[in-house]
């Protein structure tokens, strides 16, 4: 690729500028780290997928599960614990949507804007459906055992 450069700066079809000064000042960009969302769905989020963790935990009740059960609800933990500390660092102004707010206002998305009740089904489908595969998989290994 270099040899491209060098073939037109050589032939003259390309020239050489000098590089643009640097901005002096610094522009910060206001930044809202809490989404739009309130924190109870982040709650129902984690209560939802540790809730599986714990169904799967009391079918398959196994000392060897141990280990792997305390690692996913570590996972889990700090997937949502170290956003949730982004949201408090400095320099964040904005807070987090009460639920008041959010049922009347919902959520502007990239498609358009969501109503709470609709935000919130796509929100929270995927978690209550593992809560839901779990409970059913615990009941099928109950009555196969």
């Amino acid at each position: 690729m270099s040899h491209i450069v060098r073939d037109r700066i050589a032939s003259g079809d390309a020239r050489i500028v000098a590089q643009p000064a640097a901005p002096l000042a610094r522009n910060q960009v206001e930044s809202d780290r809490n989404f739009g969302l309130p924190t109870a769905l982040y709650a129902a989020t984690v209560g939802c997928y540790l809730g599986f963790l714990v169904i799967a935990w009391t079918a398959f009740a196994n000392p060897v599960l141990a280990i792997p059960m305390i690692i996913f609800a570590g996972f889990i933990i700090a997937g949502f614990g170290v956003p949730a500390i982004w949201t408090r660092l400095a320099g964040n102004t904005s807070a987090p949507a009460t639920m008041g707010e959010f049922a009347r206002r919902g959520i502007m998305t990239a498609t358009g804007r969501l109503a709470a009740r609709d935000a919130t089904v796509q929100m929270l489908i995927l978690p209550v459906l593992l809560v839901v595969w779990g409970a059913a998989v615990a009941v099928i290994a109950a009555v196969v055992a």
